[in-house]
């Protein structure tokens, strides 16, 4: 398997086939079977993040698939932005429907109609929801499993606020909500960017999204919020009564934590030429217990694996090899699915009371004695993120290019990741500048860093007027 680094395409799709953790032969085009290696692994996700969505006071929903049109076409910027991606529903039981149903492509359109019956008086606010689920999109795009599909897992938070401050709140905590976990718990790097003008959320005022870089060098989107424009509030009426009995209409965000997409960029950041490589606490077997067993002791050996198997196994996800192939077969095949610790235990192991331990992250091995290995386990755990965190950082922030001139900027992007540049405008009269980037050089504006303010100097290198952004662009999937 070659180095992700130097042949990304081809090693993604080994490994997603390779280890199993998918299977694209449903007879759906753009539709996957997502296998047991993948789904352990993600469904840890969702609990990491439901678990911090909730500490910050969140509340689990779950909303229908099906969104009749005239929901969906309350919002005319919304419908324009997603129309031509939704599948709708026309029949049931043979019967044609009175009116069209949406297949989710997001949730705004179904759950603001309950929040305008939720939502009466002041006491009723903040408003904090989540809801983890599927959404379908035609994406005409082409498709590659958890990076871009027809069908993807996600989390979306909706929101409502009595004031834009409120949600503008809102939206910093969704961005911290994003580094304590993919960067803090998954160890996946990125760059939170306030979108431009022309690139916004159908139906946003203001939206930001978290960029991450692949390794071939091109941006993978990861969780994005918006500051939805007041025409949603509106148009479903989810207004509430305020200290002067008045009605006021509420202020709405939302936040999409695609987790299957996260999924892509786990995978992706850490892996290498040997195959997988995971956070302890996210693969989809922790412990893999290899028996070496030779023409005499077999039995022995195994019978000290089993014991070794039902202790760990109570805390531990945990797989004892017992098949016919040979230690290095399975040793390689153990490394290809990422499993972060492997024991392996032949005669002399069991003769002296000792284990083998090999790390996936760092490739160390050592022979240490059966009493010390569960202090050993919890070392490893303990090290793993953080040196998987530091490395993929490391790449990332080696990715981050400057430009000066548009003959620069194609030359920067050769090399892949970040090119920061100076730009006439994030308004809407920016969009022409963007769509020359785009035709020239198969790149598109990014929008400018969020929280770190980065001075304008020069003219922009496109239209040559005076810079008033500092936006990055990239190549992305």
């Amino acid at each position: 398997m070659e180095n992700p680094k130097s042949a990304f395409s081809e090693w993604y799709t080994e490994i997603t086939t390779k280890a199993k953790l998918c299977d694209m032969r449903y007879n759906v085009k753009g539709f996957v079977v997502f296998m047991p290696n993948s789904v352990t692994t993600m469904k840890r996700m969702y609990s990491v993040y439901e678990q911090e969505l909730e500490r910050n006071a969140h509340k689990p929903v779950w909303l229908p698939a099906l969104i009749p049109e005239s929901n969906f076409t309350k919002e005319g910027e919304h419908v324009k932005g997603f129309v031509p991606e939704v599948f709708w529903v026309t029949e049931a039981g043979g019967n044609k429907l009175e009116e069209r149903l949406a297949m989710r492509p997001t949730s705004e359109t179904a759950i603001y109609q309950m929040f305008s019956l939720w939502v009466q008086g002041k006491a009723d606010l903040p408003l904090k929801t989540y809801h983890s689920a599927q959404v379908w999109r035609y994406e005409t795009k082409a498709t590659r499993p958890f990076i871009r599909s027809r069908e993807f897992h996600w989390i979306e938070t909706h929101c409502a606020f009595a004031s834009e401050k409120d949600a503008r709140r809102q939206v910093k905590e969704d961005m911290k909500t994003t580094e304590r976990v993919i960067h803090g718990q998954f160890g996946i790097p990125f760059i939170f960017f306030e979108r431009p003008q022309w690139d916004k959320f159908p139906g946003a005022d203001y939206t930001f999204a978290a960029d991450t870089l692949m390794p071939d060098g091109r941006i993978l989107q990861l969780p994005s919020t918006h500051i939805l424009s007041e025409k949603f509030s509106k148009a479903f009426e989810i207004n509430y009564l305020n200290e002067k009995g008045e009605r006021a209409g509420c202020r709405t965000t939302c936040y999409g934590p695609a987790i299957s997409r996260i999924y892509a960029a786990l995978i992706s950041a850490h892996g290498d030429d040997k195959g997988l490589v995971f956070p302890f606490d996210l693969a989809s077997t922790q412990i893999a217990i290899v028996p070496i067993i030779r023409k005499e002791g077999g039995e022995a050996v195994l019978s000290y694996c089993k014991k070794l198997y039902k202790k760990l196994s109570k805390k531990y996800r945990t797989v004892l090899d017992a098949s016919q192939n040979t230690p290095g077969f399975k040793f390689n095949e153990w490394e290809m699915l990422g499993t972060p610790v492997r024991l392996e235990i032949g005669g002399r192991e069991v003769e002296k009371g000792e284990v083998t331990i090999a790390r996936r992250d760092t490739g160390a091995k050592e022979t240490i004695a059966l009493a010390q290995l569960k202090k050993k386990i919890s070392q490893i755990r303990r090290e793993i993120l953080p040196l998987l965190r530091s490395r993929a950082d490391n790449s990332f922030n080696s990715k981050i290019y400057a430009a000066s001139s548009l003959e620069e900027l194609g030359e920067k992007l050769k090399s892949g990741g970040f090119v920061k540049i100076p730009f006439c405008t994030m308004q809407k009269e920016g969009e022409a500048c963007a769509e020359k980037i785009k035709e020239q050089f198969s790149a598109n504006v990014r929008g400018s860093r969020f929280g770190k303010k980065e001075k304008t100097e020069g003219n922009c290198i496109v239209c040559g007027k005076k810079a008033k952004a500092v936006v990055y662009a990239a190549r992305q999937y």
